[in-house]
């Protein structure tokens, strides 16, 4: 492995062991300059590399003799890269009048893509070759969008009046919880948002209008969750249900998994032994709300027209979220050990500190183990048109859904269900807060408020304590 250019004999010795191979090159005199620094180019675009001239391919330090001439010409060609690269030269004496010029490179991967002389270079084994157009493009994009990421520059006309304090304060609380965020963080709004790195010189950021904006239109029409329900297998057919919403991130995740809450059949038993019965979803909940969340942190908000689409079909669910998978990344590689390349990594972070995801590349990996566990086929991963579709396969069958005139309304079996998982999950964890009852449920706190409230007229529940620091009690 090579670590540091070479300054002595010793050194030298101890490179020229290792052989030429994806980082290290020999050049028997600068006669080979160009193409010396061709590979150069390529070492930039890797991991880095050396290249030592006045060495034989059989690795043997022959030496040249080095004039000012010599040096004068390395330095004027070292004024070819663009952008400008830091490039170590070392002189190292092998025998009289004969030294080994050393011109080495670290890894820089936030200017890749490196060119010498209007070309890219990269590197394959032990080989330099030319870089594909298309490989040198996408490598671009990347450089350009982790400099200026859509997602850190300032927010247009976004005040912090328009956010939704209580939503900052709660992902506050729920980042102290998670020891994410320190418990020293005060309750100020502008300084959570500067402690979660979404406003910056006092300046809002269009993360955080993603997260906990409340005002979207005209400038941030991307904000936006669709969800219909349609009778059959294909949209030109019937929708019973439609729904059009734009809303921040937090709520969209709450929203989106009460519409699938209320669209989906409920299947329910009793097993023995048991007080509760258990409810089974045709797609285990986890799964649905994992794909949920990665659609929301890890879509294309620049695209104004942009969105994030849920489909109930009788036969499949389908969850769509707007802009390609990141460079690099595949649907297949999807379904098996990945690295994550977060697109928007602020976004991505401020729910990580709230404890709702990982980062790291697990999280279809987790979907595929919950279907297989569930006894349901894992989704289908595609890219169609510009979104990512992610298809749940799974037997929703023609169920009736019930419109007013003001929209759909929340059928009574479907309230029934939401008292009865606030129950089952009072009964696991009776110091459940309502913040962390409507995460759970996927609903808005107002709704559970009104659910506990029901619970206790009905003697279902009562409360032990105070409103803070008290517990549920879950009665028989």
């Amino acid at each position: 492995m090579i670590t540091n250019p070479p300054t002595n004999l010793r050194d030298l010795t101890r490179i020229l062991k290792q052989g030429e191979g994806l980082r290290l090159e020999f050049k028997r005199s600068t006669g080979e300059l160009r193409e010396g620094l061709q590979t150069i180019c390529a070492f930039l675009n890797s991991q880095g590399g050396m290249v030592l001239f006045g060495v034989n391919r059989k690795g043997e330090a022959e030496g040249q003799q080095i004039s000012e001439q010599t040096i004068h010409e390395i330095t004027a060609a070292l004024g070819r890269f663009e952008p400008p690269a830091v490039i170590e030269i070392e002189r190292i004496k092998v025998r009289r009048g004969q030294e080994v010029i050393a011109l080495s490179v670290g890894a820089n991967h936030e200017s890749v893509p490196f060119t010498y002389d209007g070309r890219a270079f990269e590197r394959v084994g032990n080989t330099t070759r030319k870089m594909s157009q298309e490989r040198y493009e996408s490598l671009l994009l990347n450089r350009a969008h982790a400099r200026r990421r859509w997602e850190n520059q300032p927010a247009v006309d976004v005040k912090l009046l328009y956010l939704d304090n209580e939503e900052i304060l709660r992902t506050r609380e729920a980042a102290i919880r998670q020891r994410r965020i320190s418990a020293e963080t005060s309750t100020d709004i502008g300084d959570i948002l500067d402690r979660l790195g979404l406003r910056r010189e006092g300046i809002i950021t269009q993360a955080a209008q993603v997260l906990f904006g409340t005002k979207f239109l005209p400038d941030y029409p991307q904000c936006l969750l669709k969800m219909a329900r349609f009778r059959g297998t294909k949209v030109t057919g019937e929708i019973l249900d439609n729904r059009q919403e734009h809303l921040n991130a937090f709520a969209m995740i709450r929203q989106g998994m009460a519409f699938l809450d209320r669209t989906l059949p409920l299947a329910a038993k009793f097993p023995e032994g048991k007080i509760f019965r258990e409810d089974r979803l045709p797609v285990p909940p986890n799964a649905l709300r994992e794909i949920l969340l990665n659609a929301i942190m890890h879509r294309d908000y620049s695209d104004p027209g942009g969105h994030i689409a849920l489909a109930v079909f009788d036969d499949r669910i389908e969850i769509r979220s707007s802009g390609r998978l990141p460079a690099g990344l595949t649907v297949e590689m999807l379904s098996g050990p990945h690295l994550s390349k977060l697109r928007n990594p602020l976004i991505a972070d401020t729910f990580h500190r709230t404890g709702a995801v990982e980062i790291w590349g697990r999280g279809t990996n987790r979907v595929i183990d919950e279907c297989k566990r569930y006894g349901i086929t894992p989704p289908l991963f595609k890219e169609m048109q510009g979104y990512l579709v992610v298809t749940f396969r799974a037997s929703i069958g023609p169920g009736p859904v019930h419109l007013g005139t003001k929209g759909p309304k929340r059928s009574q079996k479907g309230s029934q269900k939401s008292s009865q998982r606030i129950l089952e999950q009072i009964s696991r964890k009776p110091e459940v807060t309502i913040d962390e009852l409507a995460a759970h449920i996927g609903i808005s706190s107002r709704a559970i408020k009104k659910h506990l409230r029901n619970l206790k007229e009905k003697k279902k529940l009562k409360r032990i304590g105070p409103d803070r620091g008290g517990r549920w009690e879950v009665i028989l």
